[in-house]
């Protein structure tokens, strides 16, 4: 391997991996995923992992939102820090609803940056291109020891801009279709591939929750995908990486009998007590993918125009059934540990089956094609934790999903103690 010292980033020491030290972020895999297919046989390597490795269970972030989750595992650390604290942004500055896809909103530098300027070879693989950029900040491709690509754009990568030359040709697989289970995995045979041919000493891939949105833990299609994973997973372990295995946030039915979505409009309420448009209500799911979830999750946030009862609006919604928790702004960033400057005056968390929207106008339902399955609250906060290796991991305090490269590195660090 390239280095042999440990490495600092964002205040926390990772060891320095003796053999490939990797995090799988598995989007969208509620618990309920793994147990099924284990239950019928269809993923023996994780099976095998869960029994004579570590197997656990951590938090994700709140909100239980893709971006957010990505940058706190490719950081180590919580939104506070890293500033990415939703997928969608608004500004009240100058009254812009932003994605939070640029460079320019990360505050912290990744832990891939921090092992390449220590002179580790890096691999980045991302589904949706939407991450690749925030992954990549800091990475440079001159050196042939970088390499950060997304499925979904596979066919235009770049040596100078990517570390790869056509991604797709190199891999030997199609650009896959965005809303596929085939992004995904794009995702793990690009890993295989690079851990094969390129040997990379720290990797990451993350992937798409299209099938996690689309179908229930029991259905057939869900159990498929997972049973593909494990076919890649079995390749990475028998190659000798170290491998962390986690998720960015779990996945509710948010439909009811009939499958209509179940939604609280709360913009809509607003603007009944406070006048139209006098608040707004901003939703951080929202990104370009809207046929997984029509831009309805389970965190929202709302700033108020100046001079509102905050402790009145607070107590009106508590007061709606479909409302887990609402809770100022101070308390939502002392609690979950987020950027206070990113966030409204209020914070909104649905209970486990229903969503928030903003004005029901607002949201075009009709590309969902089946009952809506979301997230973004803390229902969803739940998440595999799981190791190849025997970790030593504390008990408390609670183990985050952001914690996955500082294990895997140091279960990469002890493979080569021990052999």
């Amino acid at each position: 391997m390239t280095i042999r010292t440990p490495i600092v980033a964002n205040d926390r020491t990772y060891a320095a991996p003796t053999t490939c030290a990797i995090a799988i972020c598995l989007d969208g895999c509620e618990p309920e995923y793994l147990d099924k297919a284990i239950a019928d046989g269809l993923m023996p390597h994780l099976a095998r992992m869960k029994e004579t490795g570590t197997d656990r269970l951590a938090h994700s972030v709140i909100p239980s939102f893709t971006n957010p989750n990505n940058l706190s595992i490719a950081t180590g650390r919580p939104p506070a820090v890293h500033g990415i604290c939703g997928n969608y942004l608004y500004d009240p500055d100058t009254g812009e609803e932003v994605m939070m896809n640029d460079v320019r909103f990360l505050r912290a530098p990744t832990v891939f940056s921090k092992f390449y300027e220590a002179g580790a070879r890096v691999a980045v693989v991302t589904a949706k291109d939407k991450l690749r950029a925030l992954l990549g900040a800091g990475l440079k491709f001159d050196e042939d020891r970088a390499k950060c690509f997304s499925a979904e754009k596979s066919d235009t990568t770049t040596q100078a801009e990517h570390g790869q030359d056509v991604a797709s040709k190199w891999l030997g697989m199609a650009q896959p279709e965005v809303y596929s289970a085939e992004l995904s995995e794009f995702v793990f045979a690009a890993g295989v591939k690079l851990l094969q041919e390129w040997k990379p000493d720290v990797m990451y891939l993350t992937t798409t929750d299209y099938v996690q949105h689309k179908y229930a833990p029991d259905q057939a299609e869900a159990k498929a995908f997972y049973e593909m994973f494990d076919r890649y997973l079995g390749q990475l372990d028998e190659l000798g990486a170290a491998i962390v295995v986690t998720a960015d946030h779990g996945m509710k039915p948010k439909h009811d009998a009939n499958g209509d979505p179940q939604v609280i409009y709360v913009q809509d309420l607003l603007d009944e007590w406070l006048g139209e448009a006098a608040a707004r209500v901003i939703l951080p799911i929202t990104d370009p993918y809207v046929v997984h979830h029509g831009a309805l999750g389970g965190f929202g946030t709302a700033y108020l125009p100046e001079g509102t009862d905050r402790t009145d609006i607070i107590a009106r919604l508590a007061a709606q059934p479909e409302l887990l928790e609402v809770m100022t702004k101070e308390e939502a960033v002392k609690r979950f540990e987020l950027p206070g400057d990113r966030i409204g005056d209020i914070v909104m968390i649905s209970t486990e089956n229903m969503t928030i929207g903003s004005s029901e106008h607002r949201h075009d339902l009709a590309a969902l094609n089946e009952p809506l399955r979301s997230h973004g609250g803390l229902t969803e906060q739940e998440v595999p934790f799981i190791c190849n290796r025997v970790l030593d991991l504390p008990k408390a305090p609670v183990l985050r999903n952001f914690d996955a490269f500082f294990y895997a590195a140091k279960a990469a660090a002890l493979a080569g103690a021990l052999a």
